[in-house]
């Protein structure tokens, strides 16, 4: 077989692509742990922790954050040119 013949096998994103779909999974997991915790160890004994402001706010939007971040990273096209003169 000649390397003519054979097809050069190309990624479905390029590298940035790649890079910001990582940020998002990571920021995705950030908002996870986050969220966890605030339960009681004993399960007689109710824990007002998991109403926290962390847990209730901060912990989903920055989960749908990551959503957010890994949506673009999916659509972001990088082959497009801002050049118009083309």
């Amino acid at each position: 077989m000649s390397s003519k013949n054979e097809q050069k096998q190309e990624f479905l994103f390029e590298k940035v692509n790649y890079k910001i779909l990582l940020i998002g999974i990571g920021i995705i997991v950030l908002g996870f742990i986050l969220m966890s915790g605030g339960g009681s160890d004993d399960p007689a004994v109710f824990s007002e922790a998991i109403f926290d402001f962390r847990r209730i706010r901060l912990a989903p939007t920055v989960v749908l954050a990551g959503f957010g971040v890994v949506i673009y990273a999916i659509m972001k096209n990088p082959k497009k040119q801002s050049n118009p003169t083309n």
